[in-house]
């Protein structure tokens, strides 16, 4: 195994374990879970010329937004991964430690406060949402969550691979 295997099983594992907090979420709280449904949709509107929009749930639906969704929520996190990796080192599978896997995961935060709320309508860091202390929040317990599914997955990665 090499930087890529490493990066994909850390990055794959992290997201899922944000995916069972979600999961998780929802069943124990009520809390809704995510729609990475729109999110593909955001991103399927970018090639055509839209970033930005009032509202993407009002934006017009796109064939497979769903997949595409989904697979970007993976993907970036395997490019998450990558910056953990790339930071500290294929070294830090052999042995993780919690300080720069939550580091990372909480400095994610800045994607969906910076980039992703603002072009699908709920403006910088939720502040166009009815309760934006609350959506910041829970941003940033799930992606707290992903970086103790970052250490998690990357103590599983060394078992398999160490360099």
């Amino acid at each position: 195994m090499d930087f890529l295997a490493c990066t994909l099983l850390t990055g794959t594992g992290a997201t899922l374990v944000m995916d069972i907090w979600a999961t998780a979420r929802k069943r124990l709280l009520g809390a809704a879970a995510p729609n990475y449904g729109l999110v593909g949709r955001w991103l399927a509107h970018i090639p055509r010329g839209r970033l930005r929009h009032d509202s993407i749930a009002a934006a017009v639906p796109v064939h497979g937004e769903r997949l595409i969704g989904w697979t970007a929520h993976y993907m970036i996190g395997i490019a998450f991964a990558a910056i953990l990796l790339g930071i500290w080192g294929l070294e830090w599978i052999s042995h993780p430690t919690i300080g720069p896997a939550l580091a990372v995961g909480i400095g994610t935060v800045a994607a969906p406060f910076l980039v992703m709320q603002p072009g699908m309508g709920a403006g910088i860091a939720a502040s166009r949402t009815p309760r934006p202390a609350a959506a910041r929040f829970q941003s940033l317990v799930n992606h707290a969550v992903f970086g103790l599914g970052l250490y998690c997955a990357g103590w599983a990665t060394g078992l398999v691979y160490a360099p």
